[in-house]
């Protein structure tokens, strides 16, 4: 009975092993990316009793106050590109100071700014797009002018915390329909 005994666990250890052995081996998956696809554009002509007209996208909400500032909201992104809207009186050279420097005070948590330029002699609208990389509260800011009447300012504001990595394709949904509104701007 004691062979039989011994017999039968050391069958027990052996089928033990065997089982234990056929399983997989646990392997390292790939890191997950999260994809986000936003649906093709499109836009309408935001009309109102500014003295300026262009196009938004109709992802987007409009709000628009007495002194002509605009908030675009973008509901489902947690997102609203606030336009500041003022009318040049010979201070040109001081709105410009104030556009730029609102938008290097966000150094201080920025990796980087960069900076593309606007001209549309057509249209008489000049201005830049400044992208601002890291965990900065505003990751896109913009200024136009007609040189002479004109004078708008506007950044993109998330309500979230700022984690750049997060919220870049949010950015850059943003930033074509910011292009747009900038190709599409025209004066009264």
């Amino acid at each position: 009975m004691r062979n039989l005994t011994k017999r039968i666990f050391v069958a027990a250890i052996g089928l033990a092993i065997l089982v234990i052995s056929c399983e997989e081996q646990p392997v390292p998956k790939p890191k997950a990316q999260l994809r986000l696809e936003y649906p093709g554009a499109q836009y309408v002509v935001l009309k109102s009793d500014c003295p300026f007209h262009f196009e938004k996208s109709i992802d987007c909400e409009a709000v628009i106050n007495e002194k002509c500032w605009v908030n675009l909201e973008y509901h489902e992104l947690k997102a609203s590109v606030n336009m500041t809207y003022r009318p040049v009186d010979g201070n040109l050279p001081e709105l410009l100071r104030e556009a730029e420097k609102l938008t290097f005070n966000h150094t201080i948590k920025a990796d980087g700014i960069s900076s593309r330029p606007f001209v549309s002699e057509k249209n008489e609208v000049y201005g830049s797009v400044f992208e601002v990389t890291g965990n900065a509260a505003s990751p896109l800011q913009f200024h136009l002018t007609d040189s002479v009447n004109h004078f708008i300012t506007g950044a993109v504001y998330f309500d979230v915390q700022p984690n750049y990595d997060s919220i870049r394709p949010a950015v850059r949904h943003i930033e074509k329909d910011i292009v747009r509104l900038i190709e599409t701007m025209e004066w009264r």
